[in-house]
């Protein structure tokens, strides 16, 4: 009986956590601006009622008395419930009511702020994240680093001195290769990525391959538009995604993509985890891994221009006119030094995560004031990608991630990189998805990432479940082979070595 009850309890939790998204997916999508008071009120009662409820004596009593279970699925709940509670139970609900009430406050400050480039406006709200993330970090305790405790929360088992050598070893291998397609030129015409493509037909296509190749279906997701756009999931059969339209049309298509693979993770969680905190991906370095696959690896790759190339001249006749697949290929491959990280190409996007994780190191450390975050956001800007950002919603205020709190999220972007390159690799090792994956029929694929990746849902470790479904640890070998075969092809360079 104590494992039922201890299931009804975690059930509730659960129940009142997807209700605080819920209001969160609203005021992203719906909410009318001055509901946002109020709103900020009502996500703080509600995240603070599940943290209450989860931190109770009667949880760690239940866990005691249940011990662990024969049960396989059970001992998998009881161990990722052990696991979060330890962390839970050093923040106390006053915190986390505080906390939830500023990121409310921030992320419209943020709004406001990018919407008239004004960093100023943002400023006081971005010490105040800061101050919170030093609070949580003293709460769940380090060793090292007050960024170790961050990043655990999105990467279990990471740490920062980690982080910092994966990257420079990325930056060593392949930064002369950004160098190198620099000065190779254009690889094809790329004024086919600003063609006039109206903007309800890029919801309406990129919807329709989110569903087609990659299976995202309207019985169980929906997509809407937001400022960035974001998945998020109330359970395994209400998923939603969201995207913005712009006149560089790959941003919607490739941003759908992208949050598709967030979702199609989520909607592959095993349902004997539902209700559960086992009932989520492993970590956001492994779900960043689906939705660059899909992203990059799949909706990037020359067969799956070959398969949707009359499918998009379907709806936007003047974006394909005159061109082949192989062209069009080349075109959404483009490599250049952008300032807007979300639509940043394969090859330099690490660089802006790199600028972040090191300018988040130097704000937790004291050794940055957020006063003088932009001068420092420009001049790394130009360090890495020899840019200057002309104003501050085009550089230190593109992404939302610090108005919603989300300090040591960033390298989670890289960590997935790497990951989705190891997984592919493995997957193809499997004839019937190989060959699927060669013509763009993705079913073979989806359903090796279910057994493999998605159905585990928080019951492995990252580092377990990457040994288990690739054979070794996380490597950025397969990555960084990856992206020289594919470039070099595709700028006509000699390979190197």
């Amino acid at each position: 009986m104590s494992m039922d009850e201890l299931k009804r309890r975690l059930g509730q939790v659960s129940d009142l956590e997807a209700a605080a998204g819920l209001m969160s997916w609203d005021q992203e999508t719906q909410m009318p601006p001055e509901g946002a008071r109020v709103r900020g009120l009502q996500m703080a009662t509600l995240e603070g009622l599940a943290h209450e409820l989860f931190t109770s004596p009667r949880t760690a009593e239940l866990l005691d008395a249940v011990g662990t279970p024969a049960d396989e699925t059970d001992a998998a709940v009881v161990r990722v419930t052990r696991r979060d509670l330890d962390k839970a139970v050093r923040l106390p609900t006053g915190f986390v009511e505080e906390a939830a009430r500023a990121r409310n406050e921030a992320h419209h400050a943020w709004l406001h702020a990018r919407e008239h480039s004004e960093f100023a406006t943002f400023a006081p709200h971005l010490e105040k994240m800061l101050d919170l993330a030093r609070r949580q970090a003293d709460l769940l305790g380090y060793e090292d680093h007050p960024y170790d405790a961050l990043l655990d929360e999105y990467e279990p088992g990471m740490r920062a001195r980690q982080v910092r050598e994966v990257f420079a070893d990325l930056r060593d291998r392949t930064l002369p290769l950004l160098r190198r397609i620099t000065a190779a030129g254009d690889a094809a015409d790329y004024g086919v990525l600003t063609r006039p493509f109206p903007f309800g037909a890029q919801k309406a296509f990129a919807w329709r391959v989110a569903g087609e190749a990659f299976g995202l279906g309207p019985d169980f997701s929906r997509q809407d538009e937001s400022a960035h756009p974001f998945q998020t999931n109330f359970s395994r059969e209400d998923v939603r995604i969201t995207t913005r339209v712009e006149e560089y049309w790959p941003a919607c298509l490739f941003g759908t993509w992208h949050e598709t693979g967030h979702a199609m993770y989520e909607r592959g969680v095993a349902p004997r985890w539902e209700r559960t905190p086992v009932s989520a991906g492993a970590s956001l370095g492994v779900h960043e891994s689906q939705s660059r696959m899909f992203e990059n690896l799949l909706a990037r790759s020359r067969p799956f221009w070959e398969r949707y190339l009359s499918a998009l001249a379907e709806v936007a006749p003047e974006v394909t006119a005159g061109l082949d697949a192989g062209t069009l290929y080349r075109a959404v491959n483009r490599v250049r030094p952008s300032l807007i990280r979300v639509e940043a190409d394969e090859v330099t996007y690490n660089f802006h995560i790199m600028l972040r994780f090191e300018l988040e190191l130097a704000l937790l450390g004291g050794e940055l004031r957020v006063a003088d975050l932009p001068e420092a956001w420009n001049a790394k800007m130009r360090e890495y990608l020899g840019l200057t950002p002309p104003d501050d919603a085009q550089g230190v205020l593109q992404d939302i991630h610090w108005s919603a709190g989300l300090i040591g999220y960033f390298p989670t972007y890289t960590l997935g990189n790497l990951l989705s390159v190891q997984l592919l690799e493995a997957a193809r090792r499997d004839a019937e998805v190989a060959a699927g994956v060669g013509r763009a029929e993705y079913g073979s694929l989806l359903a090796w990432l279910a057994r493999h990746v998605h159905g585990h849902g928080r019951s492995l470790t990252p580092a377990e479940l990457t040994e288990r479904a690739t054979g070794r640890p996380l490597t950025a070998d397969p990555y960084v082979a990856y992206l020289h075969a594919k470039y070099e092809d595709i700028y006509g360079l000699k390979a190197e070595g």
